[in-house]
């Protein structure tokens, strides 16, 4: 009999490749979310949506009482989605940390068999050293200031809250630690301090097709610990099916990727012409840009994963994913997001 899997969050990127690769592998899913983009998408696709909010424990009644083998939490409130206008801090608590008890709630009353957690690697910030893996067992340090304190410390809660379920009820939980996740969908533009901006690495594609100079600013050899988004569902299948794994850990690349590197690559697949790429070093230009490297034994180990896909690879896949436009609706959600503001 096919494993049953209930997605919360499955009308975001994660959430939509994560499905597309578990149909393929024909397992019985149910979707919800509180998109509407979402649950035309999934309408199409015959997968079962339905709209639910996490922070309203009332809403999990629309949901089925039946144990489902897994339930995957990729629901989340972060500030690369949230503009100004729409920032309050309390929502980070009612959605990360709430609707996450009640998620864990709903599991416990039915008998999940295991819930795994999707979270973001932003609770280490105060210990990111240029080029020093980090791993599991190295523990947190949130950075208190910044627009990502109030996420951090409330995805910190919710992992607590995960962690206290499967040490009080015996609920089988997996959390997944993830740095940016990178595929076709979202990366055109985000969120920063409120506001909209193009991304850097879409900055670096926009520029290599039209053939003209790519700047590196600040320190060019600093880098940063990336992951595919198909590494990242592979991931999500070995965790599905293992009896064993549980606790934390590290789902990426577990490679130190320097901005110099990234440019050079990005030319390399994306530059329009057959001329020499045009690359220029500006170190006195401050970039902003963490460095962050992870160790990914335990995941290697204990799930029996590993990373597939090198820089290039996930480059020239993405070309392909765009090509094929089969995920062309988290484009324009997105651009209906930045609209919206």
């Amino acid at each position: 009999m096919n494993k049953k899997i209930l997605v919360f969050g499955a009308a975001g990127f994660m959430g939509t490749y994560l499905i597309d690769e578990l149909s393929k592998q024909n397992y019985d899913i149910t979707a919800t979310d509180i998109n509407e983009a979402g649950e035309k998408y999934y309408k199409g696709k015959n997968i079962p949506y339905i709209y639910v909010d996490i922070t309203k424990q009332e809403e999990f009644e629309k949901l089925p009482k039946e144990k489902f083998d897994a339930v995957l939490h990729l629901a989340a409130f972060q500030p690369a989605n949230v503009s100004a206008k729409n920032y309050d801090p309390k929502t980070y608590i009612n959605v990360n940390v709430i609707g996450t008890l009640n998620i864990l709630d709903y599991c416990k009353k039915n008998d999940t068999g295991k819930i795994i957690y999707a979270s973001s690697h932003r609770n280490t910030q105060g210990l990111w050293v240029d080029n020093k893996a980090i791993k599991e067992e190295d523990g947190r340090s949130i950075k208190y200031t910044g627009e990502y304190a109030m996420f951090s410390i409330s995805e910190t809660a919710a992992q607590d809250c995960v962690l206290h379920y499967a040490a009080q009820y015996g609920l089988s939980s997996i959390i997944f630690r993830l740095p940016p996740v990178y595929g076709f969908g979202p990366h055109t533009e985000i969120f920063k301090d409120g506001k909209p901006i193009k991304t850097g690495f879409q900055i670096f594609i926009d520029n290599s097709i039209a053939c003209k100079p790519l700047e590196l600013w600040g320190d060019a050899n600093k880098g940063r610990d990336i992951v595919y988004i198909k590494d990242v569902i592979d991931a999500f299948v070995k965790a599905i099916n293992s009896s064993t794994a549980k606790g934390l850990y590290n789902i990426t690349s577990g490679r130190y990727l320097t901005l110099r590197e990234e440019a050079e690559t990005i030319a390399k697949v994306f530059w329009g012409d057959d001329s020499e790429p045009i690359i220029i070093e500006r170190p006195e230009k401050n970039n902003g840009m963490d460095a962050f490297v992870y160790d990914i034994t335990k995941a290697k180990e204990e799930l029996g994963w590993s990373p597939q896909y090198s820089f290039e690879d996930m480059l020239h896949d993405y070309i392909k994913e765009g090509k094929d436009n089969k995920f062309g609706y988290l484009v324009e959600k997105r651009k209906t997001m930045l609209k919206e503001g």
